[in-house]
């Protein structure tokens, strides 16, 4: 398999903070003076699913899925152990650590600020980001802390596939101790919307292209074109999500900044529960950097997606995943410092 060349974090994707911020200014203006345009968003919903969100989602998403070689999958055995990090520390400690963080914090240390009923509803943000590890952006990380790139193909491939299995299962445990009511039909069509059906037209459009225009074209050419399209899907998305959370922002002003410790802590932790399991083992830097930045991030615009579906876009739920957003570049390009300062831990192991 050819190896990809990855590119460096964007423009858009440097400041993404920045937009997401002005998003939020953007959005919560409509809510509150131009309150007729989310009154008329409302009413194109289907089975709770905003159509008009849905609609950016997929802008979002499909091009992600577009970037995801299931033909790497078959060099699984080249480096396992890596993989072993990746899936253990993904699927079995992550989506539980994000729980037991963010209930502490919600429920015992913001005990006095936030109330229960919104303690609730964040910390069920706060278990869709966590049961949803990153599948686009770790391409990014890894770039910058010159990871393997084919390892981290094969990480993302495996990744997506373990999503429309276990995502399902973890979410609905988790909110299920967490005393939130979710129905699974409502949580499956979810994954089916917005995991199943975007990751089917990239894999379909992935081989038509490649096969009519070659790799080269594919990644070089065919891609690139669709950047814009999905950093606009995004911040659109955001906007309109923004417009329906006004209120609820605008009472709780505080609550953004106290939503994103525990999702701070939670990423540094995460990161190097899987960067030092992978020193323990003696992988190279190359695989050991993109191991940590896989589960450290999260799949955010599938977060989000799944909490409007599931709760509606003016439930403080859908605002928890967004401070996922709001927090994930800063903190992941701190996180790529430190990988890159850390080089010398793994030496040894090149």
């Amino acid at each position: 398999m050819s190896q990809e060349k990855l590119p460096a974090i964007g423009f858009f994707e440097k400041y993404l903070t920045v937009w997401v911020a002005l998003c939020m200014v953007v959005g919560i203006l409509i809510g509150k003076y131009l309150a007729f345009i989310p009154d008329f968003l409302s009413r194109f919903e289907y089975a709770n699913v905003s159509i008009p969100v849905a609609i950016l989602i997929w802008v979002m998403i499909y091009p992600m899925m577009m970037k995801v070689d299931f033909q790497s999958i078959k060099n699984i055995k080249n480096n396992p152990k890596g993989l072993y990090i990746t899936w253990v520390t993904n699927w079995l400690i992550k989506p539980f650590t994000m729980y037991g963080i963010a209930a502490f914090f919600f429920y015992v240390v913001f005990e006095s600020v936030i109330p229960a009923h919104l303690a609730k509803d964040y910390l069920a943000g706060a278990v869709l980001l966590g049961a949803a590890p990153c599948t686009a952006m770790v391409f990014v990380w890894s770039h910058l802390t010159k990871g393997d790139p084919a390892y981290t193909i094969v990480q993302v491939a495996t990744n997506d596939l373990i999503i429309l299995i276990a995502f399902t299962p973890i979410v609905a445990f988790l909110l299920g101790v967490s005393g939130v009511s979710v129905p699974w039909e409502t949580l499956m069509l979810s994954v089916i919307l917005f995991v199943v059906i975007p990751l089917t037209a990239g894999i379909m459009t992935r081989l038509s292209v490649i096969k009519n225009r070659g790799e080269e074209y594919f990644n070089e050419s065919f891609l690139p074109k669709f950047n814009n399209i999905t950093v606009a899907g995004l911040l659109l998305t955001l906007i309109i999500i923004f417009s329906f959370q006004g209120k609820v922002i605008l009472e709780n002003p505080l609550h953004i900044f106290l939503i994103a410790i525990p999702l701070t802590i939670q990423t540094f932790l995460i990161f190097f529960i899987a960067y030092l399991a992978a020193k323990m083992l003696k992988l190279p830097h190359n695989v050991a950097a993109p191991a940590g930045m896989i589960g450290a991030s999260n799949f955010f615009e599938l977060s989000v997606a799944v909490a409007i579906a599931l709760f509606g876009t003016s439930s403080p739920v859908a605002l928890a995943t967004i401070v996922g957003v709001l927090v994930e570049v800063p903190v992941m390009l701190m996180l790529v410092k430190i990988a890159n300062n850390t080089t010398g831990w793994f030496e040894h192991n090149a």
